[in-house]
This record gives C-alpha cells, sequence and structure tokens, in this order.
C-alpha cells in the first residue's frame, strides 16, 4: 500500500493550543490532490532552547524530530514560519559536526512551510472570508527567514484586506523572549494592536499560531470583537 505524499509536522502550539490549525491544515493540503500523513511521535522541534543558547538540549529535541521524519517520505508541510526555519536553517548547522549531518540534510531538504507549499501547487483552495476586512501580520521568521510575504499575499488575493501599518514588524511574542522581558514584549505588542484597530480590520489573520496566539491575548484584554486566524484556516474548502 502507497503511503501518503505529504508529511504533516503540526508543531508544538497546534497540536497543545490550536488544533483546528491543524485539521485546516490537512483540508487545505488535501485540497491539492495529496494525501496527507502525520508522522507518530512528532514533539517539539527545539527551537525554544535554541534561540536562548541551550545548542545541546536543542539538539537532543531535534535529534527525535530527526528520527521521526527522516523515516517517512515526500514534502514535510510545516504550518508555520518559525518552526519551519528552524528545520530548514538550524538543523543543518546544529549537526554539521556529528553523525547525523547528512539526517539533517535529508530532512532540511524536504521541509516547506505550508503557504509557500501551496502556492506552488495549482489546485490549491483560494481564501475566502465573507464580510471580512482582513489584516495580515507577516511573522518574522516566515518573512525575514524564509520570504514568504508573496506567498501570503498570493493565497488571499481573493479577501478583501485592509493595509495594516507596521504590518511587517514584530509582535513582541519572540518565544521565550516573551517570558523572559515580559514588559518590552508587551510595549512591543500593545504598538501592534493599536495598528490593527487603527486599520478599521475586523480580522487579524497570519500563519504562525504563536504571534496570533500573543495578539489575541492582546485583544482579549482589550475587550476588542477583531477575530484571530491562522491563514490556514481561511482556506478550507468550502469554507467562508
Amino acid at each position: 500500500m502507497q503511503g501518503p505524499d505529504i508529511q504533516l509536522f503540526v508543531t508544538c502550539l497546534v497540536d497543545t493550543m490550536a488544533p483546528e490549525v491543524g485539521r485546516a491544515s490537512v483540508n487545505a493540503l488535501e485540497a491539492t490532490g495529496r494525501t496527507v500523513g502525520f508522522p507518530e511521535g512528532q514533539s517539539c522541534c527545539g527551537q525554544p532552547a535554541f534561540n536562548v543558547g541551550l545548542w545541546d538540549m536543542a539538539r537532543e529535541m531535534a535529534a527525535h524530530t530527526l528520527d521521526v521524519l527522516d523515516g517517512t517520505e515526500g514534502p514535510i508541510v510545516v504550518p508555520s514560519g518559525s518552526c519551519a526555519e528552524m528545520l530548514i536553517h538550524h538543523y543543518p548547522a546544529l549537526f554539521a559536526e556529528t553523525d547525523r549531518k547528512e539526517q539533517a540534510s535529508r530532512v532540511s531538504e524536504r521541509t516547506v512551510e505550508l503557504t509557500r507549499y501551496l502556492t506552488s501547487q495549482p489546485e490549491a483552495p483560494a481564501a475566502s472570508c465573507d464580510g471580512c476586512e482582513v489584516a495580515y501580520h507577516y511573522s518574522c521568521h516566515g518573512l525575514r527567514g524564509l520570504g514568504l510575504a508573496e506567498t501570503a499575499d498570493q493565497l488571499l488575493e481573493g479577501v478583501d484586506r485592509v493595509e495594516l501599518e507596521g504590518d511587517t514588524e514584530c509582535c513582541g511574542f519572540g518565544g521565550l523572549f516573551s517570558v523572559e522581558m515580559p514588559s518590552v514584549s508587551t510595549a512591543i505588542m500593545d504598538d501592534k494592536l493599536d495598528k490593527v484597530e487603527t486599520s478599521g480590520a475586523t480580522m487579524l489573520v497570519g500563519s504562525d499560531v504563536s504571534c496570533l496566539m500573543h495578539m489575541e491575548g492582546g485583544l482579549r484584554r482589550r475587550g476588542s470583537d477583531i477575530e484571530v486566524k491562522h491563514i490556514a484556516e481561511l482556506l478550507e474548502p468550502g469554507d467562508a
């Protein structure tokens, strides 16, 4: 029996905090005519530890992820620019001087972020959101690490968008940065949310659950009724 065409590496936050994003990602991928696998045993990619300099811990977590993913076939699709960049760019560096060098390269070469994969497929579903005025936040890792601005714009062509000042500026989350420096993180977020509210958007959309979770928390504390969605949730076939 033939295995799935592509593998979904769903990320920790999607798995634990936003399973609806995982389901939407599967639906969007299946709309391209592909079959989607979910490798058993997947866990954290190690990025939080890597970002604070705990490279040995990050390497241990990454080694587990390599073993899980290297035993599969086909593209490894990740609905997160930050985690995708970890696998694509940082895994080869982490294991460059180890016996896992080739394994890290194999996984890196197969990994692709969700919006980039979808825009490479002619059958990708179009985004839809009737009655919405969408502001889009370009997350730091996806934008600067993977150059994903154009992929999001392509997928959102059929959606009414509003201009968001500072749409490429950091939301303030930054993983453990928001825990270690909460006052700075909150100040950056508040500036971002001031601009979101000024834009007239009824929905804030992005491609990283981490950023969206951070900003949604801020919006809810303000009493805002602006909806917050991952881009995959606008791509579900038949969704409006």
